[in-house]
């Protein structure tokens, strides 16, 4: 059985948070493939460090929608209809891109855990491909009202052409719209989806917001939702275990003892 860890990689910016993924999930033991979906607009630098840390490279084109559909969800239309008002979403972030995740689908693997390039693992999750699809984590960072809404930043699938073409004929319907891009989609792709644990998609505004479900015992998987780890931001301070643990990644060197981290 053919077995993938899947990112996606659309910019020198999320090729930098990609490397510190791979690095984490091969420092979990996992024998699994570690796939990078790649568009044409990552610098060739930028691969060849990708392919250093063990990624195996697959170029993909986004995906081929319509121009009513691109106009819709261009990242300046979607940031005045639907603004980011809980965080600042970087410079480098293109909403139109997040759909090109749906190309995992293609690849001929016979599961697949998606993880968007901006995750840590920071233990084992081999399990969860032994998980139906699709099963991804409840979006929630600042209230527990939000346990019914999907995060996409990690979730299980079955790659299939068959899906992959369901998927596209949902996907570009007459006037669809998808305020929260791959996340509203999948979430309405896959009706009955399965909720995994908060801990297997820990997005890092729970450090901020809700710290007594931060346990660095138990977290498998951190999620730099908003502000990015290998950029200045005004959260850095805020969030500086979470930045440097990322950055410990992101090098060579050593990696820290979950264990003797602080607690938020």
């Amino acid at each position: 059985m053919r077995r993938a860890y899947v990112t996606l990689v659309t910019n020198a910016d999320f090729a930098t948070g990609a490397a510190a993924l791979l690095r984490s999930l091969r420092e979990t033991g996992t024998t699994a493939d570690l796939v990078v979906l790649h568009t044409a607009a990552v610098p060739d630098a930028s691969l060849r460090a990708l392919e250093a840390r063990g990624g195996a490279l697959v170029a993909v084109d986004l995906l081929p929608t319509s121009a009513a559909f691109n106009e819709r969800h261009a990242r300046d239309r979607i940031h005045r209809d639907h603004p980011f008002t809980k965080g600042a979403k970087p410079p480098f972030h293109t909403p139109l891109d997040n759909f090109a995740k749906l190309r995992l689908w293609q690849l001929p693997h016979d599961r697949a855990v998606f993880l968007d390039a901006d995750t840590l693992v920071l233990r084992p999750i081999d399990r969860l491909f032994d998980y139906p699809e699709l099963c991804a984590a409840p979006n929630v960072y600042e209230s527990l009202a939000d346990f019914h809404r999907m995060n996409s930043g990690v979730f299980t699938a079955r790659p299939d052409p068959a899906t992959f073409d369901r998927l596209m004929g949902l996907l570009d319907a007459p006037g669809a719209h998808w305020p929260r891009t791959d996340q509203t989609f999948l979430q309405s792709a896959f009706p009955g989806w399965h909720g995994l644990p908060v801990l297997d998609n820990l997005l890092q505004y729970v450090w901020l917001n809700l710290p007594a479900l931060w346990s660095w015992e138990d977290v498998r998987v951190v999620h730099y939702q908003y502000e990015k780890p290998w950029t200045d931001h005004a959260k850095a301070d805020a969030l500086r275990p979470l930045v440097d643990l990322w950055r410990a990644y992101a090098g060579d060197g050593p990696i820290p003892d979950l264990s003797a981290l602080p607690p938020p």
